[in-house]
């Protein structure tokens, strides 16, 4: 079990006064029973907006609504969370044979967010890519079981591609970034899901942060931590949901904080909305965690809706492009 200290702050400044605007954050750590507790939180906001609220969507992601006023020329948003994550082994692998896989998701009965029968169809992001499909065939010939598949195609993806934080942006298509063999983990994650569903293996969209180390004897970069994306594939009734990160080819188990999940990065884009702009914006976007004692709950989670704090701004450290998954 490892307890996280956490600082995400979103900066942004306008060329010219700002009319009103409407904004949506996902940001927020989510609660995941015995695997992920949030222990507190608080947004800090400048200037003061006219409205907030919180609510969580459909597939369960909190999300922070804001009202912003007219005139505005700097917006900035800061949440500082504690968060709780408890590591687990990725076990012996008990999921379905792919055989099976079919009869498996056809018999689940249920619609809910979890239900696997919303991460099969396209998307207007993730289509069906037959070259993808190409891919994912060859890369999990001989694999039996659904994790087998799920592995052995983010290896192969790995392999793949190359991390390049300058070759696409946050529209860029999966097939672009699959031709390109380059991107981010946004762009790491929608390929692995067009190939995954394309075998008929249900997958989604993860979104939530990575705690990042330094190399042995070098000092631990503040503002180094970084948004994040990965995959998550349903492996059958015994196994359920298996998270893998195909940009780190590993499975996602300790040094994953989770925000949210859906069917591809716009059901969890940490930022969207409206606002009425004349003129040019620049932003920019930090994610500092930090690993902190082990603390014991003492009261309700802060994942109750309306339970945020709003408190005076603070600052933080600036990396760019906020909308951008730099991964």
């Amino acid at each position: 079990m490892t307890s996280y200290r956490m600082q995400i702050a979103f900066q942004y400044a306008f060329e010219r006064p700002a009319g009103s605007g409407r904004q949506l954050f996902r940001i927020l750590p989510a609660t995941i029973p015995g695997r992920q507790s949030v222990l507190d939180a608080a947004i800090r906001i400048d200037p003061d907006p006219v409205e907030t609220r919180e609510f969580v969507d459909f597939f369960g992601t909190r999300v922070i609504e804001l009202v912003m006023p007219p005139g505005i020329t700097e917006l900035e948003l800061i949440l500082e969370a504690d968060v709780r994550r408890v590591a687990h082994e990725i076990g012996l692998d008990i999921s379905t044979p792919l055989t099976r896989l079919a009869a498996e998701i056809a018999g689940h009965r249920g619609l809910d967010a979890a239900s696997p029968h919303h991460f099969l169809v396209p998307t207007p992001r993730i289509p069906r890519i037959p070259a993808i499909a190409g891919f994912a065939r060859k890369a999990t010939a001989g694999a039996e079981t659904a994790r087998e598949a799920l592995e052995k195609l983010g290896l192969a993806l790995h392999a793949h591609m190359r991390f390049d934080a300058k070759a696409t942006d946050v529209n860029t298509p999966p097939a672009e970034a699959f031709d390109l063999r380059r991107g981010v983990c946004q762009d790491f994650a929608q390929i692995m899901l067009a190939g995954l569903r394309s075998l008929n293996i249900p997958a989604a969209y993860v979104g939530g942060y990575l705690r990042t180390l330094p190399p042995p004897g070098q000092p631990r970069l503040v503002g180094a931590d970084a948004s994040h994306a990965w995959v998550r594939a349903w492996c059958g009734a015994d196994a359920g949901w298996i998270d893998y990160d195909p940009t780190n080819a590993c499975f996602a188990l300790g040094d994953h904080i989770d925000i949210g999940f859906g069917r591809d990065y716009d059901d969890v884009a940490p930022v969207t909305g409206m606002m009425r702009l004349d003129g040019a914006q620049t932003g920019t976007h930090s994610v500092d965690i930090e690993e902190a004692p082990v603390q014991t709950q003492s009261g309700p989670l802060s994942w109750t809706p309306l339970a945020l704090a709003f408190a005076p701004k603070s600052r933080a450290a600036q990396t760019d492009d906020p909308l951008h998954e730099p991964g």
